[in-house]
Order: C-alpha cells, then structure tokens, then sequence
C-alpha cells in the first residue's frame, strides 16, 4: 500500500512563495541608477520588468505539467538553480544586454509559487489546502509591498548590484532548505511527457476548474483595475500628496493580508464554496459603498481607499479557496491546474488593468476605478455562485448512491 506523502513545512512553503514573488519588485527604487551606469534609455531598462512578468507567465503554463511529470521537488530545485545563475549574472553584468538576458533566467522562480500550491494539494483536502494557502497567500502579498522599501535601503547603501547578490544568496540558502526539507508530494507522476500531455486537455473539459480559476483571474483583475486606477484618482479628485499615496495604496494590501489570515484560520472548518463565496461578496460591498459615497458627495480620499479594503479582504478570502478548488479538480494534474489558473490570473489582471487605463480620464478618475473594481468582483462573485450550483447538482447524485 502506498503510504501518505507527509505535508511539506508551512514555513518553507512561506518562504518559497515570498520569494517566488520578490524579485519583480525589489530591484524598482534601482531603475533609474541602472539606467545611468549602463548608459541606457529608462525604457529600455524597464524591459527588465515587463519581459520577466511575459516570461513568468509563460513558465506558469510549463512548469505545472512538468511537476505533474516529474515531481514537484525536482521543478523547485531547478527554479531555484537557475534563479541564483539570473541573479548572479545581474550582479556581474557589464551592459544592458546582458543584465535584462540574466533578468529573465530569474523569472522560473516565480513557477515555484503554482508547484508549492500543488504541494499542499497532494497532501491534504480541498479544505485543507485552502487553509495552508492562505498562510501562503499571506507571504506573497507582504513581500512585494515590503521589498520596494528593502530594495531602496540596499540601492542607498550598498549599490543596486547588491540587491541581486542578495537575491542570489537567499535562492542559495532557500536551495538548501528545500533540499533537506522539501520531500516528493507527486507520488503518481505520469510515466512520460506524451501521457502528461494526453491527460492535459482533460482539465479543459472541467466546469468546475474554469469556475475556479476565472474567480481567480477576475478578483486579480479587481486589485490591479485599483493599482492602475488609484494614482491619478488620489491626484486628480483628492490632492493626495505623493507621500500619503503609497499608504493609501497599502489598504488593499492589508486588507488581502487580513483576508488570507482568515482564510488560512477558517477555511477549514466551512465549505469550501462558503468561505469562496462569503470572499466575493464582501469584495463586491468594497466597490459599492464607494460608489455610494460619491453619489452622496464624499470627497475625501478615505471614501475611496476605505472601501477598498474590503476588496482586499475578499480577494484573500476567496483566492486560496479558488485556487484549492482549481488543483483539487483532477488531484493527478495538479501542477498543470495550478499552472494555468496561475497564468489565466496573470493575464485577468493584465485585462483589467488595461482597461481601467483605457477608460480612466481626470473628470472620472473619482468613480470610474470602482466601476470597474464592481464588475471585475461581480463576475468573479458569478463563478464562485457557479461552483455552488455544480456542487447543489452533485448532491443529489451522491444521495442516490449512498441509497
């Protein structure tokens, strides 16, 4: 009988997610001093951030299969190999060219994100899983909010070139901690590439799975519609200074951070859809009491940034508990669900936050955000109610069976 992987540390899986989201952020006090020493263009040097999320992106739809093949171990370890080769490259690079090549060889750090979710799902149940990645969660809203700051007291001190040796020294002990502490959950890999690739589309086939991950990509899509949105509202309509903007920015965050400890404590103990579905709502009421603020005249920058929180409760609420239910779907594709709810994300956001740009103006900068933060919230609100409707439709197939 084969026996029960036993469940990786939450504390390294922590760590592994915080550092899987780090390094986009970190190094952005430095672009203007890299630009200086290698001579070039800013937007050139900007590259170094939108080629590394295209990049990422990608890796998330190839690295989950091939953890499903291969094992989750093998996939972090690598990630995390050729991360420390990117970071030492940036550290050593002597022109731009250079420097934005070794930025994309750190981009397979951010699949060890999807492959730790599928970690947790080979060693618990859905609820289970929803409960750990919401701690995890936690980790990845916190270190890019915090790295920004760290990054800006290293660039002062130390020079930009450090805070990529220090990326290459926490790929380095992370290496270490992963390899005596990080066993194999995957204990029924598929037996090659071709068979992986045959059970692929079988996911694409699963209502239930494209329900979870458009939850997913759509209560994104409502936090990157605030990020795109929120400056030139705090601007335009509240004469937020520069320097209260980023704490106005950090509700959000925080209320993601609240809602994920919530869901690393509770999720658990309810339904699954329950917690997904009690997240969407209370992300719904965020946009919508805004909206009523400014019908009733609030103009303060509190009857927008307040509300907002409740969006980032919600969002941490459901998004552990979506992402659970995604990879618990097919538990033997697992890091291939994980995967492609992670891209479809990626690119949820992206969406959203292209249209706000496209929409936003100085005379609707007040409410057009929460117009599109509400729609973003309802449809995401519409696919967790779609997974309860599945789940009311098995019931009675279940009660037969037992009969």
């Amino acid at each position: 009988m084969t026996s029960t992987p036993s469940p990786p540390r939450l504390s390294t899986l922590i760590l592994l997610c915080a550092l899987s989201v780090l390094p986009l952020s970190i190094f952005l006090p430095s672009l203007p001093n890299i630009a200086t020493d290698f001579h070039a263009d800013y937007a050139l040097v900007g590259l170094s951030l939108a080629g590394y999320a295209t990049v990422a992106a990608a890796l998330e739809l190839i690295m989950g299969p091939l953890s499903d093949r291969f094992g989750r171990r093998p996939i972090v370890l690598a990630s995390l190999t050729v991360f420390v080769a990117g970071s030492l490259g940036c550290a050593l690079a002597t022109n731009i060219w250079t420097f934005l090549a070794f930025r994309l060889l750190q981009a397979p750090i951010t699949s060890c994100y999807p492959v730790s979710m599928a970690a947790i799902r080979d060693t618990t149940g859905k609820e289970g899983a929803a409960s750990r990645i919401g701690y995890a969660a936690m980790a990845a809203a916190f270190a890019p909010m915090l790295g920004p700051t760290v990054g800006g007291v290293i660039d002062e001190t130390s020079g930009w070139r450090a805070i990529f040796w220090g990326l290459a020294l926490a790929g380095i002990a992370l290496f270490a901690v992963c390899w005596f502490g990080l066993g194999e959950t995957n204990r029924n890999p598929s037996n090659t590439i071709r068979q992986q690739l045959r059970a692929y589309p079988a996911l694409f086939r699963e209502r239930r799975f494209w329900a979870y991950a458009l939850c997913m990509a759509f209560s994104t899509g409502t936090f990157y519609a605030f990020l795109a949105g929120a400056p030139l509202a705090a601007k335009a309509a509240f004469e937020v200074p520069p320097a209260m903007l980023g704490l106005y920015m950090g509700t959000i965050t925080a209320g993601f951070m609240l809602g994920s400890f919530l869901s690393g404590r509770y999720a658990n103990r309810y339904p699954l859809t329950t917690t997904m579905t009690t997240g969407r709502i209370v992300a719904c009421a965020g946009p919508m009491i805004g909206l009523a603020l400014f019908l009733v005249g609030a103009r303060h920058a509190i009857a927008l940034f307040g509300p907002c929180m409740l969006v980032g409760v919600g969002n941490g609420l459901s998004n552990p508990c979506a992402h659970a239910g995604a990879v618990s779907v097919r538990p033997d594709l697992a890091g291939s669900a994980s995967g492609l709810a992670g891209a479809m994300t990626i690119a949820g956001g992206s969406a959203l936050s292209s249209m706000t740009g496209a929409v936003l103006t100085q005379s609707n900068a007040a409410y057009a955000p929460l117009c599109l933060m509400l729609l973003s919230s309802v449809i995401a609100l519409l696919a967790a109610s779609y997974v309860r409707v599945l789940d009311r439709r098995e019931e009675p197939r279940c009660s037969n069976v037992d009969a």
